[in-house]
């Protein structure tokens, strides 16, 4: 099975990032929002991975779309 990494266009609360991650890993976006949260809270790097993160993942073709 290959599984890529992709933000999503459907739930998405600013990005899509996490609820790409979520997909990604098979688990509730809101685990990962919530991780996200708390590692800004207490370490601050969050917010710059979240932006990388933003930058380098491709947003998450449509069905209408071919997949490479």
């Amino acid at each position: 099975m290959n599984k890529r990494l992709y933000r999503s266009d459907k739930d998405k609360f600013l990005g899509g990032v996490c609820a790409g991650l979520g997909d990604y890993f098979g688990i509730d976006p809101t685990v990962v929002r919530l991780i996200f949260v708390l590692l800004t809270i207490f370490g601050g790097s969050a917010v710059l991975i979240y932006i990388i993160l933003w930058m380098i993942t491709p947003v998450e073709p449509t069905a209408s779309q071919d997949v490479v």
